[in-house]
């Protein structure tokens, strides 16, 4: 299985932009789709964006479209989630996922490899 870690989460506030990254271990990488995940206080984990192992196809959750981006670098073993239009109600815990060989699923069960989350709070 693959490692997995995240940073770049922090404090900002409405409107602002952060950059989530998510570092692989492993000679593997670009066999496993990639998935980012957040969970907000009392409530349950929830799809964010999911990339392909090929960099090619993407999926975003209806309320992230058009605000935050995934990408991956598959020679350097990293996804990334740029989040821009940030709003209070996009603060949770956001982790990255990784699923072997799958499509770009929204379904927690289907990933296989979680890192241990970075925490993003987004002030009014």
């Amino acid at each position: 299985q693959v490692q997995l870690v995240e940073s770049g989460g922090g404090l900002v506030q409405a409107g602002g932009s952060l950059r989530l990254s998510c570092a692989a271990s492993g000679r593997t990488f670009s066999s496993y789709t990639m998935g980012w995940f957040r969970q907000a206080p009392g409530k349950e984990r929830e799809f964010v964006a999911a990339i392909s192992w090929s960099g090619g196809s993407t999926h975003s959750a209806d309320s992230v479209l058009g605000r935050f981006t995934i990408s991956r670098d598959n020679a350097n073993n990293r996804v990334y989630l740029q989040m821009n239009s940030l709003k209070p109600e996009d603060t949770a815990v956001y982790y990255c996922a990784a699923n072997l060989w799958g499509s770009t699923s929204e379904t927690i069960g289907d990933y296989n490899s979680w890192g241990q989350g970075t925490q993003v709070t987004v002030s009014s």
